[in-house]
C-alpha cells in the first residue's frame, strides 16, 4: 500500500532511535510495563512518533493491565490500518500508522473488557507521542 510519507530505510534510521526504528519499521514490541504511556491518564492525542499522524484520543484509553497502552477505539477509523499477521505461529491483527505504515502493535477483540467496542487495542509506548487535545 502506498502511504502518504513514504521515506528510505537510511532515513527513517537517522530520524529514529534505534528502539523506535525497531518497533515502527520492524515490527518489534517493546517490552511490557515499560513504555511510557502505559499507565498515563493525562488528556490529549496520541500521534504517530515517525510521522506525527493523530491516532487515539486519550478518552478511549483503558487500564488493561496488559503491559502496553491500551485503546477501545482509534480517533478515526481510516486513522490506522489493519493487516492479518501469522508471526511467530499465531493469527492477530496488525495494526499500522495508516499514513506512513510504522508498526503500532495489535487490536484483540472479544476479550470482555467493558468498553463499548469490546476492542482492545495494543500499542507500543515507543509508536507514540503524546500531544495536547487541540479540539
Amino acid at each position: 500500500m502506498p502511504y502518504d510519507v513514504q521515506k528510505t530505510e537510511e532515513q527513517w534510521r537517522s530520524e529514529l532511535s534505534p528502539a523506535e526504528y525497531a518497533v515502527l519499521r520492524q515490527a518489534g514490541t517493546e517490552p511490557p510495563f515499560s513504555g511510557e504511556y502505559n499507565e498515563t491518564s493525562a488528556p490529549g492525542v496520541y500521534c504517530c512518533r515517525a510521522c506525527g499522524a493523530e491516532l487515539f484520543r486519550s478518552d478511549t484509553k483503558f487500564a488493561s493491565h496488559c503491559g502496553w497502552p491500551s485503546f477501545y477505539d482509534p480517533k478515526d477509523s481510516d486513522a490506522v490500518e489493519l493487516i492479518e499477521d501469522r508471526s511467530h505461529g499465531m493469527v492477530r491483527t496488525e495494526v499500522r500508522c495508516a499514513r506512513c505504515g510504522s508498526h503500532l502493535g495489535h487490536v484483540f477483540e472479544g476479550e470482555g473488557y467493558p468498553t463499548p467496542t469490546d476492542q482492545r487495542y495494543c500499542i507500543n509506548s515507543v509508536s507514540l507521542r503524546l500531544a495536547p487535545d487541540g479540539d
